[in-house]
């Protein structure tokens, strides 16, 4: 029998209980900030902003607040004011310090868990202000109640001191000035259209309260102010102010059940893309959730109900031949040209992460559902001329999916046959890796081919377009498909649209528009973008869409070479020359590049330039699609007219 060793084993890889760390307090925040604010880069940087007024918002539903003011202020300080209770001052009778420090330091501490303080919140976690705390550099934090001032201040979460009465004040609300940390974030730069665009959607969704922004960081300030006592009916006439509605009467829903309140309203038009804004307690809900489903779901059962009462179907000359025969109509086909705007407030709302993207309360799909569905159908009843303007549209739709259908199936047959599955036209890369596989799509066999010989095969794909693809904005999905140069393009990406779109089965994470630098180049590029817009916006959402920017002239001056991107960068390099003789070319288009120039200027990931294209405002962006690749001229002439100054590298 051995002797028993009593002696403890060493650590298995020198792991032990010393590599375990225990972080207190907010440096967990610190820490890990991707884990609350979902990036460090510009949107984790504005989702900030968006945190402390969501707090003023809260107090708005709570019909507490009517006026939120923010500032950018020079050093890229924020300040946000609202005229809510303020936070409660009262020292907190388990912490032992005021309630307010308690809010700014300690995480999941806040008004939104209890019955009371708030009786629907968009925050939920109760860690919105405490990491603003946590990934700024200075805080402060004034608050007017009860007659008096009370001030705190913060260094990186850390209280410089306690809770103090600083003076008097006949007002009410609370005010927090904070500066992000420049260790966290990498820039500091606020954008102001960002940031307006967020707060104009929050007045939208809550009528009645005014909400003010003013950027004091240059020489001429920006001001706007926001305030709609329509609430989201104005909200949708905006959206569809360029589209042609086909009925006169907005449908607007409204009703409650088990505590969740529910209010939609909605637009057909005369356009082919579908646009629905979601948001659970004002707060965007980009990816949907159950409260979408519910709508979706309920939409569809309601116009295919409907259409059987009509009796619309009966035109259809097929439906006639075989009664038997009856024509359903997809999910797809009943939000062909709709506009949709769903808000929901619910007590306690359960969203996939901090960031709040997608709400996942099983019970809300139910309840919308049956919301809308009975309301829908009511309206159907009520309104029978606009009801059979939205089923001929929904049928329309349906007719122009058969077709579409029709094509798509001939593409995959003619690919199949092919052998590759892949356009003819596309020179791939020999990596297979979609992480570090880059399209180039470009204008031209001309500057393709030039683009095919100085490319790096391994992961650099080029992809030819002749001329200029169809503009989507005006055509069915049949004529799009019907295009062989948006055909190679679908291909080539390997996605899929519409109801096959698949963002797994991307085959490049960075796709590439690369067009010359002159009038037909930027019209390419713009018909590019309203394709991947309308049809490919996840690719958009991700961060995997680019526009290379193409050197502009070549300044050489015996056996050197400067590229200049733009007129100002070319004045420098002519005034670095002094007394050299040089000679200037100006490029008209990338097939004046030899293969060894386009790669060392436009595709090298040393030198290259890249504009990566971002949607920061969902609503801005469709407007100006709407307006520029529409069918009115007016709207787009006031574009140009309103944005001409602001244009530069103008090639006429």
């Amino acid at each position: 029998m051995s002797k028993e060793n009593n002696t403890a084993p060493e650590p298995a890889n020198g792991y032990s209980g010393s590599n375990i760390q225990i972080l207190e307090g907010l440096e967990a925040v610190r820490k890990r900030p991707g884990m609350y604010i979902g990036s460090t880069d510009l949107p984790g940087l504005h989702h900030l902003v968006y945190e402390i007024v969501d707090n003023c918002i809260d107090e708005a539903m709570a019909g507490e607040c009517n006026q939120i003011d923010v500032q950018i202020l020079p050093d890229n300080y924020i300040k946000v004011t609202d005229n809510g209770r303020g936070i409660p001052t009262d020292i907190h009778p388990k912490a032992g310090i005021s309630t307010v420090e308690v809010v700014l330091t300690k995480l999941h501490a806040g008004g939104k868990f209890g019955d009371g303080a708030y009786k629907v919140s968009g925050g939920l976690h109760g860690v919105g202000v405490s990491v603003v705390n946590a990934l700024s550099k200075h805080v402060k934090v004034e608050v007017a109640r009860d007659g008096k001032l009370h001030c705190i201040e913060f260094e990186r979460g850390k209280t410089l001191y306690p809770l103090k009465v600083s003076g008097k004040s006949n007002k009410r609300g609370t005010t927090v000035l904070f500066r992000a940390d420049e260790i966290i974030f990498d820039t500091l730069e606020y954008r102001y259209d960002t940031i307006v665009s967020r707060l104009r959607e929050l007045a939208f969704l809550n009528k009645g309260v005014e909400i003010n922004i003013s950027d004091l960081r240059g020489e001429e300030i920006r001001k706007d102010t926001f305030m709609y006592k329509g609430g989201i009916v104005e909200f949708i006439k905006t959206l569809t102010e360029h589209k042609h509605p086909l009925h006169k009467k907005t449908v607007h829903i409204q009703g409650e059940k088990e505590n969740v309140q529910v209010e939609i309203v909605m637009e057909y038009c005369n356009n082919y893309s579908e646009q629905i804004f979601t948001y659970v307690n004002a707060i965007h809900t980009k990816e949907g959730g159950t409260h979408l489903e519910g709508f979706r779901s309920a939409l569809t059962r309601a116009i295919n109900e409907h259409k059987k009462v009509l009796g619309t179907e009966k035109k259809d000359k097929k439906a006639k031949k075989d009664k038997k025969e009856e024509l359903i109509l997809t999910g797809d086909d009943v939000r062909e040209g709709l506009t949709a705007i769903i808000t929901i407030l619910i007590p306690n709302p359960q969203f996939e992460g901090q960031t709040k993207m997608k709400l996942g309360n099983g019970e809300v799909k139910g309840i919308v559902q049956s919301l809308v569905y009975e309301k829908l159908i009511e309206f159907f009843d009520q309104n029978p001329s606009e009801a059979k303007k939205i089923i001929e549209k929904c049928l329309s739709a349906a007719s122009a999916r058969i077709a579409a259908r029709k094509a798509k199936e001939l593409v995959r047959r003619k690919s199949a046959l092919e052998g590759t599955g892949l356009p003819g036209k596309l020179a791939d890369c020999t990596s297979k890796d979609a992480e570090i596989g880059e399209l180039f799509i470009v204008e031209g066999d001309s500057a393709g081919g030039s683009a095919k010989q100085g490319r790096d095969r391994n992961f650099q794909a080029i992809l030819p377009l002749k001329g200029k693809i169809t503009n989507v904005e005006k055509a069915k999905l049949e004529n799009i498909l019907g295009d062989s140069e948006v055909s190679a393009l679908i291909t080539a990406i390997g996605t899929g649209i519409g109801e096959d779109f698949d963002m797994k089965k991307l085959r490049y994470h960075k796709i590439v528009i690369m067009t010359d630098a002159d009038v037909d180049g930027a019209h390419i590029q713009t018909l590019i973008l309203t394709f991947f817009f309308r049809y490919m916006q996840p690719i958009i959402e991700n961060g995997y869409l680019y526009i290379a920017r193409p050197p502009l002239y070549l300044v050489s001056s015996g056996k050197e070479k400067n590229y200049a991107y733009d007129d100002t960068e070319k004045n420098l390099i002519i005034n670095k020359q002094k007394d050299k003789n040089y000679i200037l070319q100006r490029y008209k288009g990338l097939g004046e590049m030899n293969p060894e120039q386009l790669w060392e200027t436009t595709m090298s990931p040393t030198n290259r330039v890249f504009m990566q294209v971002s949607m920061d405002d969902a609503v801005a962006a469709e407007q100006t699609f709407i307006i520029l690749m529409g069918d009115e001229v007016e709207p787009r002439r006031r574009f140009i007219e309103t944005n001409a100054a602001k244009a530069v590298e103008l090639d006429i």
